[in-house]
């Protein structure tokens, strides 16, 4: 029995919390299923960042609440959307819907937001080309880029060559593809730009400067800060396999 009101001590605690600050009551049903680790997951999300403040507590909170419910944001973004129907509001469900790699319902949130004034706005663009990319819908993708490249500036950086680059591949375009992607890869911050040219010269019998490629990519890799190595592993490895490396 005394094992048992410890183990249940800190949901209780943590319920009182939620209770007399008005906070969502899903976190009781947590306390009761996971009374360990409901009531860890909520310190770090809430308790600590009410505690500490600033910018990494809030951090360390968001990466929390993420874990746990991960369709939070997404929900979040929609309700708002429904609430108050703006362009912006709309972006929001459609960064939130990528962000879960629901592609075809980001997709369709961009092709509305291009529709009308907001034609022309870089971001909306960028975006609604993005998702076609995922979706392997080529020329719709190239068309998107074509006018953003058309607006000047916005449309001639690394990520938009990068972009370029993916559509041009998947329309069997590879000049024009080795060519954005040869701009691109050292150019755009991170390893996807350079990692996703190395498959691109591994796909087109390219081996022997796919294989310096893939140096150079381990080369940046080893000297990427320990809390951005593990996404930046993801590219590594899509490059490693290209090369056959498993």
């Amino acid at each position: 029995m005394p094992f048992i009101l410890l183990t249940y001590l800190p949901s209780l605690l943590c319920g009182i919390h939620v209770v007399r600050t008005g906070r969502e009551m899903y976190w009781l049903w947590i306390f009761v299923i996971a009374p360990l680790l409901g009531p860890a997951v909520y310190f770090f999300a809430v308790l600590l960042p009410e505690m500490l403040g600033g910018r990494t507590a809030r951090n360390v909170g968001k990466a929390a609440r993420q874990a746990l419910d991960p369709e939070r944001e997404y929900r979040n973004a929609l309700r708002a959307l429904d609430d108050t129907p703006t362009v912006g509001n709309r972006m929001k469900v459609a960064q939130a819907a990528a962000a879960l790699g629901r592609w075809s319902d980001a997709e369709a949130q961009w092709a509305q937001c291009a529709d009308g004034h907001w034609a022309e706005d870089p971001a909306i663009l960028m975006g609604h080309a993005n998702a076609l990319l995922e979706l392997q819908r080529w020329q719709e993708a190239l068309t998107r880029l074509e006018q953003l490249r058309k607006l000047g500036r916005d449309g001639e950086t690394p990520t938009v060559a990068l972009a370029f680059a993916r559509a041009y591949e998947g329309l069997g375009r590879n000049q024009e593809a080795d060519d954005a992607y040869r701009f691109a890869a050292d150019r755009v911050p991170g390893l996807e730009a350079g990692a996703r040219y190395v498959a691109f010269m591994a796909k087109t019998g390219r081996r022997q400067d796919a294989e310096i490629g893939m140096t150079e990519i381990e080369r940046r890799l080893s000297k990427i800060a320990n809390p951005l190595r593990a996404e930046a592993r993801i590219w590594r490895d899509m490059a490693a396999k290209a090369l056959g490396r498993g």
